[in-house]
């Protein structure tokens, strides 16, 4: 019997030394483990459009000033560069992503954004930005919709422009060349919870990227997250979050935007 318990205890210290090794060697997850790069989306000529905001809008941004919008890190004014009816990223110690004082729940929001002419760089450098659908705090990724160049720019693309950011694969692109105005018009369902913080009903984003439908209803699995799987984390409403992003291409600008409150 005790040959039966000696050999039992080993078999167990065995298995947690096993147990051990292979936690110590499990490989830490990196960016490339969410990066989807096919099937790529087909490339679609978009047509005019016509971003009058709608009478019962809230006007976000109408070249005139930042009075709307705050540092998203401590909620000091925003310091992004206002000039000729634009607003454009201004990178410099200090300043960084700018979000809504307002918040948020369910509504239909517009925002045009350029990439510069001469932007340079490839791939994810490549006037890297986003607009943050709900941003959820200064240490959360909340929901990002991709900003980027993305004409003639190969890239992961669940991380192109139109993509729900490491989540959907836009339907087309549609993208524009550096130094034209892009739009997105965007329809979003914020996710509810239930007390104990458990999901209710998952976020939902309708987009449409220069006229063109690039996600449609799309089920989002939590917050769009750079490393690692998305989740969700309990919030009731929330800003609108634009990102001076950190790489080192040229700054991007933006104008007209405007939101529809759906509450």
């Amino acid at each position: 019997m005790r040959r039966y318990v000696l050999m039992s205890f080993a078999f167990a210290v065995l298995a947690a030394t096993v147990s051990l090794a292979f936690a110590q060697e499990a490989p830490k997850p990196k960016p490339e483990d969410t990066e989807v790069w096919t099937p790529v989306p087909p490339i679609v000529t978009p047509g005019a459009t016509d971003a009058a905001p709608p009478s019962d809008a809230i006007i976000l941004f109408d070249g005139s000033n930042e009075n709307e919008w705050v540092s998203a890190q401590d909620h000091a004014p925003a310091q992004w560069i206002v000039h000729d009816g634009i607003l454009t990223v201004k990178k410099a110690p200090g300043v960084g992503n700018i979000e809504t004082k307002r918040r948020f729940k369910n509504y239909q929001l517009h925002v045009e954004w350029r990439i510069p002419e001469n932007i340079t760089g490839t791939s994810q450098a490549r006037g890297n930005s986003g607009v943050f659908l709900a941003s959820t705090g200064p240490g959360d990724d909340g929901y990002e919709l991709q900003v980027l160049d993305s004409y003639k720019n190969k890239t992961y693309v669940n991380g192109m422009a139109g993509s729900i950011y490491k989540q959907a694969i836009p339907l087309a692109n549609p993208a524009r060349k550096p130094g034209e105005w892009q739009t997105y018009d965007v329809a979003w369902t914020a996710p509810t919870f239930n007390d104990d913080g458990s999901v209710r009903t998952p976020a939902f984003a309708t987009v449409f990227f220069n006229g063109i439908l690039v996600q449609n209803h799309f089920e989002l699995k939590g917050q769009t997250l750079f490393i690692g799987q998305p989740f969700y984390k309990k919030y009731d409403k929330a800003p609108i979050k634009l990102q001076a992003h950190g790489d080192k291409s040229e700054p991007l600008s933006f104008r007209n935007i405007w939101v529809r409150d759906l509450n």
